[in-house]
């Protein structure tokens, strides 16, 4: 199992004082928590990419390439890539620099976004989402697998003997996760590559995301890379901790009553029995997270989102102290046992290249 931490980079106010932090804050804010996670023996941090206000993270590999070289261990990772509005072709050759940067530790999250009005800003028609995002993918794949690529296709200007530089380390392309939440075509599209499904599991019941994931590894199975138990699967989490359960309900209402993604609806009482937002001490977190396993089964990737909704850095940088020390020590051991041999760990760049090693029979 890996474990760490996603960040949407938003701007939100600090509902408690009205305070906003400046963009610089909180992209510096983003490096202090990703190194952070480093420090607390996290395993993933992932940026999300967003084009548009309160968010900031227009650059995930200007982010991703600082902060790889303050880093020695940490997999660095996306959150989201937009594949319908980015061009295959510079995200080729952008996080093959930033894996040749990183020595190899880096991975990706292709998805859509939700946010309508990027697609016009980048020139595409939101109607056509899905059928750009398997289009481009496609293209992503080749460009990173063959050193030549002639190419014609219905969304971007042909391509001939093309070879996008430079090419991935070790001529290992970065392992690609594909996330949704609620679009079963993102699962399948996943599953036809043999590549891993992340289901955003922050706003779901657990019986959607139950569905989600089944279909991606019945369809694992169907494309004949391995049973079902052997897909590649990742989950994300929403999680505010302290020592007593009643301090964190009463320090995390203000944030989440006032949160643009979920403030002013449900309170937060509902929205925790029904999501797997989980507010609490370390030890409801543990539970809450074990529990994912009843509905997934055994799977490889566990991220949580920890800096959102206006919380302060200090806040944030405590939150993870008590995530690295009480939480995912137990979580690592718990998540071990009775876990089948025949279930894959997630895959690295040292993984994928040994089994590129291994001479064929």
């Amino acid at each position: 199992m890996q474990f760490g931490i996603f960040s949407v980079g938003d701007v939100t106010p600090d509902p408690t004082n009205g305070r906003t932090p400046s963009e610089h804050e909180r992209i510096k804010a983003m490096v202090a928590i990703a190194l952070k996670a480093e420090e607390v023996g996290l395993d993933v941090f992932a940026t999300g990419e967003h084009h548009n206000p309160p968010f900031v993270p227009s650059s995930p590999t200007t982010m991703l390439g600082y902060i790889a070289a303050r880093t020695e261990k940490l997999i660095l990772s996306t959150a989201t890539t937009l594949i319908t509005t980015n061009d295959p072709v510079k995200i080729a050759e952008d996080y093959a620099m930033l894996q040749h940067l990183a020595d190899g530790r880096v991975d990706l999250m292709m998805g859509r976004g939700n946010t309508g009005p990027v697609y016009p800003w980048f020139g595409q028609d939101i109607r056509q989402g899905l059928n750009l995002a398997k289009e481009n993918y496609a293209l992503l794949r080749r460009l990173w697998r063959e050193d030549v690529v002639n190419w014609e296709g219905k969304f971007r200007t042909p391509l001939q003997a093309f070879t996008s530089t430079p090419r991935p380390l070790d001529g290992v392309p970065p392992f690609v996760w594909h996330g949704s939440i609620r679009s079963p075509e993102i699962a399948d599209l996943a599953a036809f590559h043999g590549d891993g499904f992340f289901h955003n599991n922050i706003f779901w019941p657990a019986e959607h995301t139950r569905k989600m994931v089944q279909l991606y590894r019945r369809r694992y199975a169907h494309y004949g890379h391995g049973r079902p138990e052997q897909a590649i699967v990742g989950l994300g989490g929403q999680v505010f901790m302290r020592k007593n359960s009643q301090d964190a309900v009463r320090e995390f209402r203000p944030y989440f009553d006032n949160a643009p993604v979920y403030g002013h609806g449900p309170s937060l009482e509902e929205f925790t029995e029904q999501t797997p937002l989980t507010v609490g001490s370390p030890q409801e977190v543990i539970d809450r997270t074990l529990s994912f396993r009843t509905t997934v089964g055994d799977y490889q990737r566990q991220l949580f989102l920890m800096d959102h909704a206006g919380l302060p850095l200090k806040t944030v940088l405590e939150q993870l102290d008590l995530l690295g020390e009480e939480v995912v020590p137990v979580l690592r051991k718990e998540f071990a046992v009775d876990r089948s041999a025949s279930v894959p760990d997630a895959p690295t760049h040292g993984s994928l290249r040994a089994v590129q090693e291994v001479p064929a029979a």
